[in-house]
């Protein structure tokens, strides 16, 4: 078992109240972690040292920010193994999905890097004669970065990564599910050479997480947060920046659709499918949830894919190789195992996998999904999928857009005007056109509509999500006034 601090101010803390609390390995409830359990004074705390630091940080030239991301990364690189060992222990994610993410989180703290000079603004012609009109960007001032636990170090580098190009500081409120993959993160921040109180950790026991958000939120100096998880809890994230008048961005749960037309390439389509549905056991946002197939070609694309899901290696990703690990508890397997229970009792038929007694859960399809199945509509967050039948392009269309989510999607087909059609038609933040619905690049705008969230992440969508805009003039001649 692992012992971690926060870090408040560049120092290593544990709670002022002396209070902590334990995360366990979901395969065999040992404890994994031990973390301090933050009090609202220590989340005060942490405020107060990133709003003490941002004046120098926000000041700093933007190739010394640069410089210091560009080592932040390279220190993130060189903790891939104990990223491996951590993620393993506190969720049960396998060592290809820990590699994945600390490849992807170097990349983004690299392209955070690239955009340090990129924080600019316009000349806006004036109708007042000598005057000087310019829409300018600075930094906000301190940002609450809240991240989860299913993609770790992606999306815990992604709650601070541009906020810190930007030059804003961080309280980084890690997941109570992995403490320690999270903490990682923070040391290679520290190992980089970041300024005393730029970045704050702050980890918390799950009973006080709202006290500890909310005293976040509130703090005068916080003007900005992002969040990512469930949409539950984003809807009470949002209702506190409402309230306190904080501009956030949220991205929320999905339930993305996979569109497979009648003229798509089927080895191109499953090999997609399977990829999007099971990487990481299904417990990414992007996963694909709905397998929406025309009839006329779904007997050859159900057989291959349930070929395909039945052979993918399942195990402990402790004891070596799998693509499919652990999920993260035993809740998910009880919710989704009554999500296969409703969908059998109803009518559908089990392609491969099924039920399971432990988090090591199998590749799991159900064929012959309708609306009046549970599974149609709930995100699952596991490596069990629906396969919705469909007849022609409009029907594809309907049920990929009748569900409340909308943040990735992708669609199948031959015909790369059509699938341009149909993409443009689906509602949600993301679709991909012959590619999977798990796909992250750190310079796309990275976001999801309706109860996917708002706002975006990357690129020149991260910088207009972290910085102010203002409008600031200089009179250049004597100026004329009518009294």
């Amino acid at each position: 078992m692992q012992t971690i601090s926060m870090l408040i101010n560049g120092e290593a803390t544990q709670s002022r109240s002396g209070a902590t609390f334990t995360r366990a390995n979901p395969l065999d409830g040992q404890p994994a972690t031990t973390a301090p359990a933050a009090t609202p004074e220590d989340a005060a705390a942490a405020a107060d040292a990133a709003a003490a630091a941002f004046p120098a940080w926000s000041r700093m030239a933007p190739g010394a920010r640069r410089a210091l991301l560009i080592k932040v990364a390279d220190a993130l690189r060189a903790r891939g193994p104990d990223f491996a060992a951590a993620m393993a222990a506190e969720t049960g994610a396998s060592a290809m999905w820990a590699e994945f993410n600390v490849h992807l989180a170097a990349n983004m703290l690299l392209e955070a890097a690239a955009i340090t000079t990129q924080v600019s603004g316009q000349v806006i012609p004036s109708d007042l004669p000598g005057n000087l009109a310019m829409a300018t960007r600075q930094a906000a001032g301190v940002v609450l970065g809240i991240a989860p636990w299913n993609a770790p170090v992606i999306l815990g580098v992604r709650a601070v990564a541009t906020p810190l190009a930007c030059g804003n500081t961080v309280v980084f409120k890690g997941s109570e599910m992995c403490p320690a993959t999270h903490g990682l993160i923070i040391q290679a921040l520290q190992e980089a050479g970041l300024p005393r109180g730029v970045v704050n950790f702050v980890t918390n026991a799950p009973q006080d997480a709202a006290e500890v958000v909310e005293a976040i939120i509130a703090h005068p100096a916080v003007r900005r947060v992002n969040f990512t998880g469930s949409t539950h809890v984003g809807r009470i994230i949002a209702q506190r920046c409402a309230y306190h008048l904080k501009p956030s961005v949220l991205e929320l749960g999905g339930k993305a659709p996979f569109v497979v037309l009648d003229d798509a390439d089927v080895d191109a389509a499953v090999n997609a499918a399977a990829f999007g549905a099971f990487a990481n056991s299904g417990q990414i946002c992007m996963s694909t949830e709905r397998i929406i197939v025309d009839a006329a070609i779904a007997g050859d694309f159900v057989a291959r894919l349930g070929a395909k899901a039945a052979a993918l290696p399942l195990g402990d990703p402790r004891l070596g190789p799998a693509v499919l690990g652990s999920v993260v508890d035993m809740s998910t397997v009880n919710r989704v195992n009554a999500l296969i229970d409703d969908a059998l009792a109803q009518g559908a038929l089990l392609v491969c996998g099924g039920k399971a007694e432990n988090t090591l859960m199998p590749a799991t399809l159900l064929d012959h999904v309708t609306p009046a199945m549970r599974i149609y509509h709930e995100e699952t967050f596991a490596p069990v999928k629906a396969i919705v039948r469909v007849d022609g392009e409009e029907a594809a269309i309907a049920c990929a857009n009748d569900n409340p989510f909308g943040l990735s999607s992708a669609v199948f087909t031959g015909d790369t005007a059509r699938g341009w059609r149909v993409a443009q038609r689906i509602e949600a933040g993301i679709c991909h056109v012959n590619g999977p619905t798990v796909h992250d690049e750190a310079q796309m705008p990275f976001g999801g509509v309706k109860a996917s969230g708002w706002g975006r992440f990357g690129g020149q969508a991260g910088i207009d999500a972290f910085t102010e805009l203002r409008w600031v003039t200089l009179q250049t001649t004597p100026r004329h006034y009518p009294f």
